[in-house]
This record gives structure tokens, sequence and C-alpha cells, in this order.
């Protein structure tokens, strides 16, 4: 059996990983051993040199430590760094999906970077403005897989916070994301506050998870306050009312205390407008919610499709304006900036354009 058909050593349970150490000629607590390892920086069963010499060339041969294939790297000036990561799949190329290490703005901090990690490769979602639903679904992400990319961002250097907003709908994986991040929770130290879950807003799912104490903190892609327009946006919410949205946010917070991030992609000349920011405003008063701005990350070409709108990045002035309306209605609002647009850091563009 060839190395990229054998199970990795994080694709095994802590058990099942016991019985395959043992298997080999080792002993259960071999097995917790090469796990640290792997999470403390060892990338390779030569670099433990605390397992016995026979054990390290038999799981050389029979245990690959990690199923990905670092096929890009791409530095921004503002030391954002994207990584396109192969996994084994049907097709050569097909399962690609991006990782983005985001180092503070500050490079005294010493907070670490933002990490940002995908769950699916491709998305079924299918929002117009985003490149991650251009060639939409090819499969869901394993847990393994998913814990792969933080080790991966590990390497370019040391990690304080995760944001699951990569390509996909954690959602529509959520248990496999769900495995993934406890293991982040539990094993590499990233508390409840230090990730946070991006999602479309699933309203019943995201009920029933507020209730089963999820390791993060929830942010729902709004995109805009009114329902035809948001139709048209999130395809995948077709029908589903904003408001039972926003009602399903209410439950998060008062299941878990902790408030939600309404995310709302500022498209230039289409949802930034001030009847937008009055209507959000409108929406979100009195509840325990934040927004955050993200001005639109252009791509180019966007869609083939000549009846696809031609987004454009809203003006600076627009974004001021549009953060000081909500302000004005007691919404905390802040603006998130992309960082590393010259290394096509919104979510797919690299996938899109290393497959072009």
């Amino acid at each position: 059996m060839s190395q990229q058909n054998q199970r990795t050593l994080l694709a095994h349970t802590k058990e099942e990983l016991e019985e395959r150490v043992v298997a080999l000629g080792g002993r259960p607590f071999h097995a917790r051993i090469a796990r640290d390892l792997l999470f403390a920086g060892a990338r390779s069963y030569e670099e433990m040199t605390s397992l016995p010499t026979q054990l390290r060339h038999a799981l050389t041969a029979e245990l690959p430590l990690l199923s990905s294939e670092l096929r890009l790297m791409t530095h921004a000036s503002d030391g954002a760094t994207k990584l396109l990561l192969g996994f084994p799949g049907r097709e050569e190329g097909s399962d690609e999906v991006e990782t983005v290490h985001i180092p503070p703005h500050n490079p005294k901090s010493t907070k670490g970077a933002t990490l940002c990690i995908s769950t699916q490769v491709g998305c079924p979602v299918a929002c117009p403005f985003c490149a991650s639903g251009l060639a939409g679904l090819v499969r869901n992400m394993k847990a393994h897989e998913i814990l792969e990319q933080f080790l991966r961002g590990m390497d370019v250097g040391p990690i304080g916070r995760a944001v699951v907003m990569g390509i996909g709908e954690p959602l529509l994986n959520y248990k496999e994301v769900r495995a993934a991040l406890d293991v982040v929770n539990k094993e590499l130290g990233l508390g409840t506050r230090k990730v946070t879950l991006s999602t479309v807003g699933f309203p019943d799912r995201v009920r029933e998870i507020a209730t089963t104490s999820p390791p993060f903190q929830l942010a729902i892609s709004l995109h805009t306050p009114f329902d035809a327009e948001r139709d048209v946006l999130v395809p995948a919410m077709k029908g589903v009312p904003i408001e039972d949205v926003l009602s399903a946010g209410d439950f998060w917070f008062k299941e878990t205390g902790r408030e939600i991030t309404y995310e709302y992609v500022l498209l230039g000349e289409h949802n930034d407008t001030p009847d937008h920011a009055h209507e959000l405003g409108q929406r979100l008063r009195g509840r325990r919610a934040n927004v955050n701005l993200i001005p639109w990350n252009p791509l180019t070409p966007m869609s083939s499709d000549p009846e696809m709108p031609n987004y454009r990045r809203p003006r600076t002035e627009v974004v001021a304006g549009f953060q000081e309306d909500l302000e004005e209605a007691g919404i905390i609002t802040t603006v998130r900036w992309s960082r590393g647009l010259e290394s096509d850091a919104a979510c797919g563009q690299l996938r899109l354009h290393a497959n072009s």
C-alpha cells in the first residue's frame, strides 16, 4: 500500500493509534508521545528521538504523519502567508484547500498570528461575490485534514487565534469540524474565545449547536438586511427569513453567553447604501451582537456568467459612513480590511488561480 493511501497518524483515534503502534512493536505510551511531538512541531519520526529507533523506522514505513502536500505558498507585503494544500482525492488538483496565516498588525506583538482554515473542498453556498463557490463543492474535509491545516500554519509561525472562515460552509460538515476543534481546544490550547466559526446561519443548526457547549465563538455572514437581496447574495439560504437567522443568533447568546458577530461584505454600489445601513441598524438594535464590515476583496475574472453583477470594492468614505450610521444606531461596528491582497488572500482565489 502506498503512503498516499495509508491512514495518517491524525486519522486514528487515540485508542486506534495505540493499537497501531503496539502492532508495530511499540508500547501504548509511544503513541501518546508521537502525537504530542507532532503537535509540538515534529514533522518526521526521525525527529522523535524519544521513540525507539526500530519503532521510528516502522512508523516511517507504515504510518504517515500527514496526508497533505504543500503545493504553493505565497507571501503578501503585509506579512500574510497563504498556503495551498493538496489532499488525496479523486483527481489531481481537485482536492485543494487554502489556509492563511495572518500575523498581528503590530510586528512586536507576542499574541501570535490568526490562522484562517477551510472545512470543505469547494463550497455549496455559491455566494456570487466569493471565489470559494465558483467551482462548486467537491467534498467535505475530514477532521484530521482540518487539523493538518493548524499544523501547517504552526510551521509558518506561532498561532494565537483561529477563524473557521476559509473555503466551505462549516455547519454543512459540522461533525468533522467539531471533532477537529475539540482537539484544537484541548490539545493545541486555543480556548473558546480564541476560535471563531463563520457560517451563513442555518437557524435550526445554530440553535442545536448552541446547546452543546461549542468550543468557539460564532459569526454569521449576513451581507444585507433585505430578504430578497439575501436570496441572491446567499443562495443556499434562499427562502429563509433574515429574522429567523437573527432569532437563532439571539438563542445562541442566551445559551452560551457569547455575543454574535454579524459579518457584512460591503459590495460597492450594491449593499453599501445608507438605506442598507439604516435597515441593518433597525434589525440589530437591542440585540447582543456586533457587526464586522468587510470591504469586498476583488477577484478578476469574477465569473463567466454575463448576468452576474460586476462587483467592486467600496470607496473608503462609503465604508466609513456605513460604520458611522450603524454606530449611531447603537451597534458596535468594526471594519476588517482584507490583508494579503497580492497573495490572493480572499477565500478560494489561490485555489482558483492555481488551477486556471
